[in-house]
């Protein structure tokens, strides 16, 4: 039987970086828990990746900027998006 797992485990107060843990996964899709203590990217930077995400906030605020958006996307706890 899996063993069960808690999410809000283990939670660092501070990080010098977000920490990446995969939590489950296979060719098509990655299952991971980022862990964010206050990190961006820096203002004249843009995050480039090569994969789309969906993207949920469980605990928090964060803001999502996207190029050519014309404003910031704010997240709340609870709150999801899909991040390309």
């Amino acid at each position: 039987m899996p063993k069960a797992c808690n999410l809000f485990a283990d939670l660092p107060s501070s990080a010098p970086a977000e920490i990446f843990e995969r939590l489950d996964g296979n060719a098509g899709i990655l299952i991971e828990r980022i862990i964010s203590t206050g990190q961006k990217t820096p203002d004249d930077e843009w995050l480039e990746q090569d994969r789309t995400e969906w993207v949920v906030l469980l605990r928090g605020r964060a803001s999502l900027r996207f190029e050519g958006a014309p404003q910031t996307r704010e997240l709340g706890p609870g709150d999801y998006t899909k991040v390309r």
